[in-house]
């Protein structure tokens, strides 16, 4: 509407009449050379003149009744932002006290309206804020992305991740959400803004925690895997190295015998020696991988590891996997609960003096449980739960942790009993009715 060489628009507030805008009362228009007007040419100037009025009046209706945040006035110079402070309805005090940002953007993505939360993020004052493109604002790289997020805006919730420049130049991480406000005929957005740098910066934390946890591991197991590699060079010293010795002795023996009978009687000691280094080759062979646990299963290979862990230590161990049945546990659960409880064996072996072991198994909606439990001496359960310089307990518990399991120390009236508890997801297997908890 001409007002002395300048239009103005009026953005309505949401249920607002949209009035366009009209000079204010009392404004003269601008004289030109006299024209003779004829009867028809009076009524039309007349007729504009009482439509221009009206959309006056509606204009200052709507300002007057707070439906009009700010006024677009277009000049010479180019549009211009004005906004009406005296036109804010009382829930403007609700969006200033947001912790998040808010703001109001034209169709193009000019601000109209900024919150205190907003002008804060970007550094600026809200008299500032207010008109420029928000698309200066968004990092270079980002603005397609955020021209397409502006475009969905106008037909959907449309959500995105993005930097903001602030007036110092450093950039703030921000979460946008984008919708179209309706009764104003898809011609003003919502937005709000959500800060992301204590999220990020509880991200970078976590990353390092996680790497220095990793670190920690990877120590841990290169530690264990050399005291593994140390048990089993002791046991071939020990053991195999032993009966290999034994059995060249008895070879140069064999070579002085000069009766039929003492080649014989050489010659049977030599098999029993023979056969008791190939015993003793497949059972180191059985501790670095089973096998068996491959081809029949937990329950039979740790039922063949019990028998010959009794015969090594002299230790009764009594298994009770009659009630677990292994079918439909994964390969992995398997050899974890399988290396656990050697290690829990090979505890009782050498710290317990224990006479008997149990193993007993369950299984349940929620998974698996197994116990171990001696006869033998004890120990503080506590300081062991505690303790993180035991490599056995250690790897027990990360082998259970990677299923979520727990490993537990239960003091009974005698010994100790080992309780792990691995959980398993639905599907993996059907859990028997009726069976007990451990």
């Amino acid at each position: 509407m001409p007002n002395k060489g300048a239009q103005s628009d009026v953005l309505p507030r949401r249920g607002g009449p949209r009035a366009k805008g009209a000079a204010p009362p009392g404004t003269r228009a601008k004289s030109g050379p006299s024209q003779r007007k004829t009867p028809s040419s009076s009524a039309s100037a007349h007729g504009k003149l009482r439509a221009r009025l009206r959309s006056a009046e509606e204009t200052l209706q709507a300002i007057h009744a707070g439906e009009v945040d700010a006024l677009i006035v277009s000049s010479r110079r180019g549009a211009k932002v004005v906004s009406l402070t005296g036109g804010e309805p009382n829930y403007r005090m609700l969006v200033e006290a947001m912790s998040e940002g808010a703001a109001t953007l034209s169709r193009n993505g000019d601000v109209l309206y900024c919150n205190g939360r907003l002008a804060q993020l970007i550094g600026r004052t809200k008299g500032r804020a207010i008109g420029i493109p928000f698309q200066s604002l968004v990092a270079v790289a980002e603005r397609d992305s955020f021209e397409t997020l502006l475009a969905d805006a106008r037909k959907t919730v449309a959500k995105g991740e993005f930097s903001l420049r602030r007036s110092d130049g450093t950039m703030v991480p921000v979460y946008l959400s984008l919708n179209r406000l309706r009764g104003f005929k898809g011609q003003a957005l919502s937005m709000v803004i959500t800060d992301l740098r204590e999220q990020k910066r509880k991200q970078i934390e976590q990353i390092k925690q996680a790497e220095a946890m990793h670190r920690l591991l990877l120590e841990h197991t290169l530690s264990v895997q050399e005291e593994e590699r140390r048990r089993i060079a002791r046991e071939l010293h020990d053991e195999a190295g032993q009966l290999l010795t034994a059995l060249l002795v008895g070879l140069r023996t064999l070579e002085d015998a000069r009766k039929l009978s003492h080649v014989k009687a050489q010659g049977q000691r030599l098999r029993e020696i023979t056969t008791q280094a190939i015993d003793e080759v497949g059972r180191l062979a059985r501790g670095l991988h089973p096998t068996v646990l491959d081809d029949h299963g937990l329950g039979v290979a740790l039922s063949r590891y019990a028998s010959e862990f009794a015969k090594s230590h002299g230790i009764a161990v009594n298994v009770t996997p009659s009630e677990f049945d292994s079918s439909g546990l994964p390969v992995a659960v398997q050899l974890a609960l399988y290396r656990i409880l050697q290690e829990a064996l090979t505890n009782v072996a050498r710290h317990s003096g224990a006479k008997t072991v149990d193993i007993r198994f369950a299984r349940s909606a929620p998974g698996v449980e197994v116990a171990v439990i001696d006869d033998g001496c004890g120990f503080d359960a506590k300081a062991v739960a505690a303790s993180s310089k035991r490599l056995g307990i250690q790897s027990m518990r990360e082998r259970a942790a990677l299923f979520g399991g727990t490993v537990r120390f239960i003091p009974p009236r005698k010994g100790i009993k080992v309780q792990v508890q691995i959980p398993l997801g639905k599907g993996i297997f059907q859990p028997a009715v009726g069976r007990g908890s451990v």
